[in-house]
């Protein structure tokens, strides 16, 4: 497997993990006093989401771009 699938995996399991990240943020509010904590759990893997989400991004703009300087 080469790096960019493997990022491309990364993204979707990440993107689950944030998806029940903001499950359980929900829930959380629906209490009387949520934890600080609960409110930062979506915030990890939207973090690394971001990040994988711009390589995806920019990925072939930058191919594009080495090609023409050959």
């Amino acid at each position: 497997m080469n790096w960019s699938n493997a990022i491309r995996q990364m993204h979707r399991w990440v993107s689950i993990a944030f998806t029940l990240g903001v499950i359980v943020n929900i829930a959380a509010m629906s209490q009387t006093q949520p934890a600080f904590w609960i409110g930062l759990l979506a915030l990890v893997p939207l973090i690394v989401l971001l990040g994988t989400g711009l390589y995806m991004f920019a990925r072939p703009y930058a191919a594009r771009w080495r090609s023409a300087q050959i």
